[in-house]
C-alpha cells in the first residue's frame, strides 16, 4: 500500500508536440532513440522530437501503452499486446494483455513488459513470449503510462480532474516521488528518453508533452 510522504512539485513541461493531423486521441507513447512514438487508435506514428514532424506511421490497432526493447515495438491493442518489427510495420508476436482490455501503460524494463492497469491500480510484470504475470506492485490511483529510467519506476496517473507522474518504489509501490500536471493537463501514455525528458500523451487533447525528469539533488 502507498504511503503518501512523496515529494510533491509542479511538473515541468518544456515542449508540447501537436495536436496531429486527423488524430482526436493519444494514447501510449516510446521512444526508439530517434523517434517519438505515439498511438493514435488506428495508428502509430513517429514524430522527429527536435522538429516535432510526422516521419513514420503504421497502420495498426493502437489503443493504448506502447513501449521499445531496442529492437521491437510493443503495443496494447484491446485484450493483445502485438510485438511489431518498426522497419515494416508487421506484427511478430501477440501474446494476452493481462487485463483483458483494462490495460494502459506499457514499458520495457530488466527482459520484462511492464503494463499498468487502469482502474485496478496496479503494474503487472510479465514474460514477453507467454504474458504470464511474474509480479504486481499495487497503486493508490488509476495508473495510465509506466515508464523505467535508469532503475526508477515512473508511472503516471489520471483520476478524476487531476494528473501527475510519480516515482514509486518498485519493491513497496511506496511513492517517493510526483511531479503535479497543471489543471486541465492530463497523462495517458508515458516514456522516458533515457536522459532529461518524459514524453507524456495527452488523451484528447492529441498532444504528446515533453516533461523535465528530476535529477538528483
Amino acid at each position: 500500500m502507498n504511503r503518501n510522504t512523496s515529494k510533491v512539485r509542479t511538473a515541468e513541461i518544456v515542449r508540447e508536440y501537436g495536436p496531429f493531423e486527423g488524430v482526436k486521441n493519444v494514447g501510449g507513447v516510446t521512444h526508439d532513440g530517434e523517434l517519438v512514438w505515439a498511438a493514435t487508435g488506428a495508428r502509430l506514428i513517429g514524430f522527429d522530437p527536435a522538429s516535432g514532424r510526422e516521419a513514420r506511421s503504421l497502420e495498426l490497432p493502437a489503443d493504448a501503452g506502447t513501449t521499445f526493447d531496442g529492437k521491437y515495438l510493443y503495443q496494447i491493442a484491446e485484450q493483445r499486446i502485438d510485438k511489431i518489427d518498426p522497419a515494416s510495420g508487421k506484427v511478430l508476436k501477440t501474446i494476452p494483455a493481462p487485463g483483458h482490455g483494462a490495460d494502459s501503460g506499457l514499458a520495457w524494463a530488466e527482459g520484462s513488459l511492464w503494463v499498468g492497469q487502469y482502474r485496478d491500480r496496479k503494474i503487472h510484470q510479465i514474460d514477453p513470449d507467454t504474458g504470464a504475470i511474474i509480479r504486481t506492485i499495487e497503486s493508490n490511483r488509476f495508473v495510465t503510462g509506466v515508464t523505467w529510467v535508469d532503475g526508477e519506476l515512473w508511472h503516471a496517473t489520471w483520476e478524476g480532474e487531476e494528473s501527475d507522474i510519480r516515482h514509486i518504489d518498485p519493491k513497496t509501490g511506496e511513492v517517493l516521488e510526483r511531479l503535479q500536471m497543471p489543471p486541465g493537463v492530463f497523462v495517458s501514455g508515458l516514456e522516458s528518453d533515457g536522459a532529461g525528458l518524459f514524453y507524456a500523451g495527452g488523451g484528447g487533447s492529441a498532444k504528446v508533452r515533453a516533461v523535465r525528469r528530476p535529477r538528483g539533488e
